[in-house]
């Protein structure tokens, strides 16, 4: 068995790597079809162009490997059954279970280097990408958020708005705060100005005006400065511009920690892409289950039916995975669930389909 699983894998390694590389020369292609024009208008050289695609080929590896290891699953198992290989390797006794320890072997080490892709890699890969196209296709005006009109809800039920906030500075000009007893308004602060310092980790206000509410009465005062703790920083306030994407798993495990601390709303595409982030490397091992028991078996049509029904149920999970995530950054769904559902669904399928060809 150890002979005929190191076949396997080594075919089925094979076949990984030649998927892998012309999904990203037919992606690039593609998409340097596109781009051709703004290439050429901004004047950029071929070294320049060929970083660009660099940076994108952890991404593209991320979206097509289960669609590759679906390919090389069927292309390895469906050569085998043609040949009459597999028939033989059934009849000396081999089950269905052992046949797949190989693909399965293949599967891990491809999903072990698609969790370092997706948690690591290619969120800085994304990031090379992003401040490549801010600074040669002008899009920085387009892509970030303005800085203004800011509306937090913080603990202890008060709710903190920003009239514009100054990253290089750390600094918050015509802040409003509300403290609330329920539906009941209890105190506002208003002030000129705040500036965050980092030593004591407090908002240091500015030209304060203070008014409480008890019973029916209004208290005010004024005072040129006083201090004031908050859970939001200005590395949080900052972040605001800063795509999920760009982020690895670590540094986006604590940004929606302190988004949900400071009060933030409209997380839930950030929380998908976190949960896709762990998922999406998944789908290239389960996806095996619906592979090689798929072309276990002779059918009419041979290798080239065999490819099209991959290259059917491989962008039918993408697809999928896309509208379900978009039911996830609705909120209509929790967004764990819109990152694993595709998983699950052809976790499902699969067992299915192996459990008929076992029968």
């Amino acid at each position: 068995m150890k002979i005929l699983n190191r076949y396997i894998f080594r075919q089925f390694a094979k076949a990984f790597l030649f998927s892998s590389l012309v999904f990203v020369c037919l992606f690039i292609l593609i998409n340097m079809v596109e781009r051709l024009d703004e290439f050429m208008d901004n004047g950029l050289g071929f070294s320049e162009i060929a970083y660009y695609y660099l940076l994108l080929i952890p991404s593209i590896l991320l979206v097509t490997s289960p669609i590759s290891t679906l390919l090389s699953s069927i292309l390895v198992s469906g050569k085998l059954s043609l040949s009459g290989e597999l028939p033989a390797i059934r009849s000396a006794g081999v089950s269905m279970r052992q046949l797949l320890k190989p693909f399965f072997t293949g599967g891990l080490l491809i999903l072990m280097i698609n969790l370092l892709n997706a948690l690591w890699v290619a969120p800085a890969a994304f990031t090379g990408t992003h401040s490549f196209e801010q600074h040669h296709f002008n899009k920085n005006s387009a892509q970030r958020k303005e800085n203004h009109n800011i509306h937090l809800l913080e603990h202890g039920n008060r709710i903190v708005s920003i009239g514009t906030f100054d990253p290089e500075r750390s600094t918050l000009n015509t802040v409003t705060i509300e403290q609330f007893n329920g539906a009941h308004l209890i105190s506002r602060t208003d002030a000129d100005s705040m500036r965050y310092n980092p030593v004591k980790k407090v908002w240091i206000m500015q030209n304060v005006s203070s008014r409480l509410f008890p019973e029916n009465h209004e208290n005010f005062r004024f005072e040129p400065s006083t201090t004031i703790q908050l859970a939001m920083s200005p590395q949080s306030l900052e972040e605001l511009n800063l795509q999920p994407d760009e982020m690895n798993i670590i540094r986006h495990y604590h940004f929606l920690s302190e988004k949900q601390k400071a009060g933030f709303s409209g997380l839930e595409r950030s929380m998908v892409k976190f949960h896709n982030k762990i998922a999406l490397p998944f789908a290239s091992l389960i996806i095996i289950l619906i592979g090689v028991p798929l072309s276990a078996k002779k059918k009419r049509g041979g290798l080239a039916s065999e490819i099209a029904i991959t290259l059917f149920a491989g962008f039918l999970y993408l697809g999928l995975q896309k509208t379900i995530a978009i039911a996830g950054y609705q909120g209509l769904i929790s967004p764990m669930l819109a990152a694993w559902l595709p998983n699950i669904l052809f976790l499902g399928i699969g067992y299915v389909i192996y459990k008929t060809a076992v029968d």
